[in-house]
């Protein structure tokens, strides 16, 4: 193994688990969330059985009418949630003995940029994905998740070592996008994130990708390549954020939400377009509200895909043929009457 591994606890529970309980208290309401906040509220404070019934009654009402019906734009809400569960949330749940591995060996580590080995109900995966951060602090300290050329590189490294012992790979996408700093075009943003996504295509060892949150522009295709792509059901695929979008289109950055639903980037849309395999749901209110629950739908999909590693299913010759596939439309030939008519 690597000189440069560290063990690590399988997500750092202490600190992030502390990070959160400090951030609860301040934690964001979104617009539509605030009646179902209220209510939940109420019921903290019911004093009776009765009151606590109806209070759960009006509760799950108002998840089962808000969160099916929330436009693009609350879905961006929703990903960017600062209380959603991030990629260590979901390894110190879900894996056990992760051992992270550091650098690129070029220029450096990346922290917004997180790649090792864990085990999964005893069968050996490599972890890639980007790590956004919880705390202002860890948020600068990762830069926002929107890692540099050297994360890319980092990630290659990760598929490489998999590939040599045939284990299967697993990625978190998590991130607003790859960095937009000159310093990042400096030292080849653009020729690093095409490699990834080439090495992905290529790669000879299954890869399951996992949308978490954000997935923005070319900083999350450089690591949404896989086999199977999986997407939690509030989160969002796009090309580039809403706000850019209504900026480029429109020049008015506050037809934000416009630009969200023309995007369509929502789950819901992608997976009718055949960008995304699955749509995981996530409990009632969204995965920030119950970040074990999510945790466990998210197992339950591992489980699935690794079970199709043993059976062979997954192939680079069955995943590229998926990527070629998409955008292809077909134009039905229209049939022209001729007219009996002569035209002197």
């Amino acid at each position: 193994m690597s000189a440069e591994a560290a063990p690590t606890n399988a997500f750092d529970s202490n600190t992030q688990m502390k990070t959160h309980k400090k951030k609860k208290s301040t934690e964001t309401i979104l617009p539509f969330e605030r009646h179902l906040v209220e209510l939940e509220d109420k019921l903290k404070n019911s004093e009776s059985a009765e009151e606590r019934e109806g209070l759960e009654v009006a509760i799950e009402r108002e998840r089962e009418t808000v969160y099916p019906n929330l436009t693009a734009w609350e879905r961006v809400l929703l990903a960017r949630h600062p209380m959603r569960p991030r990629m260590l949330d979901y390894t110190g749940r879900l894996f056990d003995d992760f051992i992270e591995l550091h650098g690129d060996r070029a220029c450096g580590d990346d922290l917004a940029m997180i790649g090792g080995i864990a085990q999964f109900h005893g069968q050996t995966v490599v972890l890639v994905g980007h790590q956004k951060g919880v705390s202002t602090e860890e948020k600068v300290e990762r830069n926002f998740g929107m890692a540099h050329p050297n994360g890319y590189r980092k990630a290659m490294r990760m598929y490489d070592f998999a590939e040599r012992f045939q284990y299967p790979v697993i990625s978190f996408v998590d991130t607003p996008a790859a960095h937009p700093g000159v310093e990042a075009e400096q030292h080849g943003q653009g020729p690093a994130i095409s490699r990834a996504i080439l090495k992905g295509l290529g790669l000879k060892t299954p890869i399951l990708s996992v949308i978490i949150g954000e997935g923005g522009s070319g900083g999350a295709l450089a690591i949404a390549v896989g086999d199977h792509v999986a997407m939690f059901e509030h989160s969002v695929y796009v090309i580039c954020p809403p706000e850019r979008c209504a900026e480029i289109l429109w020049r008015d950055v506050e037809k934000k939400e416009l630009a969200a639903s023309a995007l369509k980037l929502t789950a819901k849309d992608l997976f009718g377009m055949g960008i995304i395999d699955t749509i995981l749901p996530e409990p009632g209110g969204g995965a920030h509200r119950s970040p074990d629950a999510s945790a466990q739908v998210l197992s339950e999909e591992i489980g699935r895909f690794l079970a199709d590693c043993k059976e062979g299913r997954w192939t680079p010759e069955r995943r590229q043929r998926k990527f070629r596939n998409m955008g292809v439309w077909y134009e039905s030939a229209v049939q022209v009457e001729e007219s009996s008519e002569v035209v002197d």
